[in-house]
């Protein structure tokens, strides 16, 4: 395949993916269709203008007064009534239509990209995302409302102007026309490069936005590490190459621009040349002449507004492209329960078989080896091993997050893969370590492990997750904002929030990251007890990092290197004469 044919493909496949966007107009259709009828009939007026000047020169011209010359006039009136009550309708209509196709587009992509599995947000940056959904879609908006209505415009009358100067004069009119292929070829010429740079120009916003969010979201940790300088570098480097790529934009425009200009105005010379000698020669009369002048300063003009519409365009395929990425991804097959619950209830149990995985993006390294387990319904489990041996992200595979390599994970002797993800997720909760807490009051917080709680419900979880005490000090109470991530609250009191959610969620499978390693006594023995109550009458699956938290398990599982190396009682593996679990307890008593 040539160069040529490759360039062809590549830009007729980003009119393919441009125009694949607009089946969400498809509900508005007769509203834009509307719109379409306004837009043909304020650019027919705007033809019509140079043909009645024409005539009003004519009759000048001949020393007709009075009746004639005032019956154009009026028309002219009318015409220009006329046009700016349809140019009114036709903007209205447009901007309608394009804003409510926005609202359903920028639904859709949160509700695709929300519904995506971990593996692709393993790949993204939040910065990156966060652009395609508010960045992108801006321009989209522009080109909604007014790049593509533009367009049809300036194609009416470019379409409609020749038409009407070839009926005025086709001498003239294949003479001025001898210098449009030049301009098309150059419109080809730029429209590549300036699509290349408008592309380039999203990506690096879409970085710079990544920086943003990344330093604000751990704003902590910079100032912390003293480091704010080190960000201000890192961002002065990613806006000064977008101001290098807008530069080289505007440099492009303003060189197609300015040969806009020299080829309309010489076009005109050409033309007011040309036409002088046929208009010597009896082949034309003034007022044509003069229509036939108009009607080229309006295809001149218009010709080079098309090449701000042209760059528009291209941003609209480059924003295209980049948006339909995400829609090309496979979504995880989540649903809605809260229009009804399942049938299927988890009784607790989970058997673990020959499980292996990796991750995807590091397909060559397994975390899990060839784990098998064992769990009982209603017991407490641990997991215990050293850091990075494969605890958390066989926490992840209980949840589904992942799906194992090979291997099955049974709950009550049914495969995971056979029941619905929703279902399953939905008779669980995690209280992890790092706990995150939304920006919004402690009321939404809490509400979060079940949307349709009441007030009531709410505060009794509090009261099981021994928050109360705390909620009830604030002058706000449960309404009381809890800052950035939860900030504005100490780390016991975001673990016992966490500790709320989960009981408000009542899961038959709690999964629990020890989350009192790094709390003082106080908050450790408040959070402790509130855990104890909590993982009564469910299976309890612990991510034990101190050993004296977990004497009481029914089973420790001991994971090393993604293996299950030991597995037993604290008693039975404290007994063993050499192990893993006795090797971590001496360490940690001594």
């Amino acid at each position: 395949m040539s160069n040529e044919d490759l360039k062809k493909n590549i830009t007729l496949s980003g009119l393919r993916k441009l125009f694949k966007l607009y089946h969400y107009m498809k509900p508005y259709k007769w509203e834009y269709a509307l719109g379409l009828l306004f837009l043909l009939g304020s650019s027919g007026a705007s033809l019509v203008f140079p043909k009645l000047l024409g005539e009003l020169v004519d009759y000048g011209n001949q020393g007709i007064l009075g009746e004639q010359i005032n019956r154009i006039a009026l028309i002219l009136i009318v015409v220009l009534v006329v046009q700016s009550v349809f140019s009114y309708f036709r903007i209205f209509l447009f901007v309608r239509v394009a804003e409510k196709t926005l609202a359903d587009l920028r639904q859709s992509t949160f509700n695709h990209l929300i519904r995506l599995p971990m593996k692709f947000f393993q790949q993204r940056r939040v910065g990156e995302l966060n652009s395609r959904i508010s960045s992108d879609i801006t321009l989209l908006q522009d080109a909604l409302t007014s790049t593509l209505a533009e367009f049809i415009r300036q194609l009416i009358i470019i379409i409609g102007g020749v038409s009407l100067m070839v009926m005025t004069s086709y001498k003239l009119t294949l003479f001025m026309l001898a210098i449009l292929p030049v301009v098309v070829l150059l419109v080809g010429f730029f429209g590549r490069y300036i699509r290349r740079l408008s592309k380039l120009a999203q990506a690096q916003v879409a970085d710079s936005n990544t920086i943003v969010e990344e330093t604000l979201q751990g704003i902590q940790s910079v100032k912390t590490f003293t480091n704010e300088f080190f960000e201000m570098g890192r961002y002065r480097i990613k806006t000064k190459e977008i101001a290098q790529t807008g530069i080289k934009n505007g440099k492009l425009r303003g060189a197609f621009t300015s040969f806009i200009i020299l080829g309309l105005f010489g076009t005109m010379v050409a033309v007011i040349w040309k036409g002088s000698t046929l208009l010597a020669s009896g082949d034309i009369a003034a007022g044509e002449l003069f229509s036939f002048v108009i009607y080229t300063v309006f295809i001149g003009g218009t010709i080079g507004g098309l090449a701000d519409v042209f760059a528009r365009l291209q941003k609209f395929i480059g924003a295209t492209e980049d948006l339909l990425e995400i829609f090309n991804e496979v979504p995880e097959p989540v649903e809605d329960l809260s229009k009804g619950k399942s049938n299927l209830a988890l009784q607790g149990g989970v058997k673990l078989n020959h499980l292996h995985f990796s991750y995807p993006n590091r397909t060559d390294f397994e975390v899990i080896r060839e784990i098998n387990a064992n769990i009982l319904p209603d017991s407490l489990v641990a997991l215990v091993g050293p850091s990075g041996a494969g605890k958390s992200t066989l926490v992840s595979l209980l949840l589904r997050l992942y799906d194992p390599t090979s291997g099955n994970i049974f709950f009550d002797e049914t495969d995971s893969r056979n029941i619905p993800v929703s279902v399953l997720r939905s008779q669980m909760a995690i209280v992890p370590q790092d706990i995150f807490l939304f920006g919004g009051t402690i009321r939404e917080n809490i509400a979060y492990g079940n949307t349709n709680a009441t007030d009531q419900m709410i505060e009794d979880a509090a009261r099981k997750a021994n928050a109360w005490e705390f909620i009830s000090s604030f002058p706000s109470r449960l309404d009381t904002l809890v800052g950035e991530r939860g900030t504005q609250l100490s780390g016991g009191q975001r673990q016992r929030i966490a500790i709320a959610r989960a009981v408000l969620k009542d899961p038959k499978i709690l999964i629990l990251d020890e989350a009192t390693s790094s709390l003082d006594s106080e908050s450790e023995r408040l959070v402790q007890d509130a855990l104890e109550k909590l993982m009564k009458g469910r299976t309890s699956i612990v991510i034990a990092h101190r050993l004296s938290t977990i004497r009481k398990a029914d089973l420790i599982l001991v994971i090393d290197n993604g293996r299950v190396v030991e597995q037993g009682t604290h008693h039975d593996l404290l007994n063993s004469e050499v192990g893993l679990y006795r090797n971590l307890s001496e360490l940690q008593f001594q």
